[in-house]
């Protein structure tokens, strides 16, 4: 699969273990150990009951498009060679929702409730990092 290479969002105390585990091509979301609940984006509390009781948990990488659009111009510098591109939210089969970009699909064929898969793109010039994007299922 061919992917463009994207720039890796600057990690923290709260993200480092996440983008660890996108470089071994793994799917992190934190679950709740006080009310069990799931969340993503990372961070170290629960959004729903403010516990700091949380762990990470590997995803299973399915999704459904919860909504998307077709990005066709964009003035800034980093993302004006990649036009067009899908910007997207996908659900997680195990409820958070989360965004990222569709690859692999022409944009026309993209339709909402849509089954995709996490895959993982390059991120940096290292080809070590990766950042996870979403394909057809």
């Amino acid at each position: 699969m061919a992917y463009q290479t994207y720039q890796l969002p600057v990690s923290d105390s709260s993200t480092e273990e996440y983008w660890s585990a996108a470089n071994r091509r793994e799917l992190l979301i934190k679950r709740c150990n006080s009310c069990a609940r799931v969340h993503f984006y990372p961070r170290p509390f629960c959004p729903f009951c403010w516990s700091t009781n949380v762990h990470w948990e590997i995803a299973s990488g399915l999704a459904t498009v919860y909504t998307f659009s077709v990005v066709r111009q964009n003035d800034t510098p980093e993302f004006a060679s990649r036009v067009p591109y899908v910007a997207a939210i996908v659900e997680l089969a195990e409820g958070p929702r989360m965004m990222t970009n569709l690859v692999n699909v022409e944009p026309s064929q993209i339709l909402i409730g849509m089954a995709v898969r996490v895959d993982f793109a390059p991120a940096g010039q290292d080809e070590t990092s990766f950042i996870p994007v979403f394909g057809p299922e």
